[in-house]
């Protein structure tokens, strides 16, 4: 799974697993958000967008159960799964 880097003031890159039909989402400062059931159709349509902000909150963001995966924690550059900051 390789990271696309998009131009977005939401998002910095987002990346897409076709097996699992996942796609995961990196915001900016630097979270990361696995949405689970996503058709390849709607990751290939977040890529063709013009705004991939406004296709995110309008076709992805409520519609896929989701899961923070990756949290950064500030401007120091230290960052946890989110599991690890939980813990």
């Amino acid at each position: 799974m390789d990271w696309v880097r998009v131009k977005s003031k939401m998002l910095m890159a987002v990346a897409y697993n076709a097996e699992w039909q996942q796609l995961y989402l990196k915001y900016r400062p630097g979270d990361v958000y696995c949405y689970r059931g996503v058709p390849p159709s709607r990751y290939e349509e977040l890529l063709a967008a013009d705004s991939k902000g406004t296709y995110a909150r309008d076709h992805i963001l409520h519609s896929y159960p989701y899961q923070r995966i990756y949290i950064a924690d500030g401007p120091e550059g230290q960052a946890r799964s989110a599991d690890q900051r939980l813990g």
